[in-house]
């Protein structure tokens, strides 16, 4: 894709927030921080406008917790079209981290993140959206 230049003017808080986000994220200048800030604002659109998108379902949980693991299994079951990935790592002799990778519509991703997020026994969920590579 070839590159276009421009010109930005920003105030100086906003061209200093700038900056830290270069420091911060090791972006070799300016201008891919500022791809990344429009990609990242694609994404959250096509979330937004319910589009097919991929993402992860972060969980971590003490699978000696009563039934943790029977309700997530029954839920992923349910919603086994959208599943493209799960890796269980035991980090603990108690705790479990699952990483689900996902694709489909947005609201359907977020409905089965919520069910697991909000299982009993699950410390602590996250739901992270990416872009769709079709």
């Amino acid at each position: 894709m070839a590159v276009q230049r421009f010109g930005v003017s920003l105030q100086k808080e906003l061209l200093e927030d700038l900056d830290k986000l270069v420091v911060n994220r090791s972006f070799p200048n300016r201008s891919q921080a500022i791809a990344f800030l429009i990609e990242k604002y694609k994404v959250e659109r096509s979330w937004e406008e319910d589009a097919t998108v991929t993402g992860a379902i972060l969980l971590v949980y003490d699978h000696h917790k009563r039934d943790v693991v029977d309700q997530s299994i029954h839920i992923q079951h349910e919603y086994q079209p959208l599943i493209l990935a799960l890796q269980h790592i035991h980090v603990t002799h108690d705790a479990c981290l699952e990483t689900i990778a996902v694709k489909g519509r947005a609201h359907e991703i977020r409905e089965l993140a919520d069910k697991l997020i909000g299982m009993k026994g699950v410390e602590y969920g996250d739901l992270m959206m990416s872009k769709v590579i079709d």
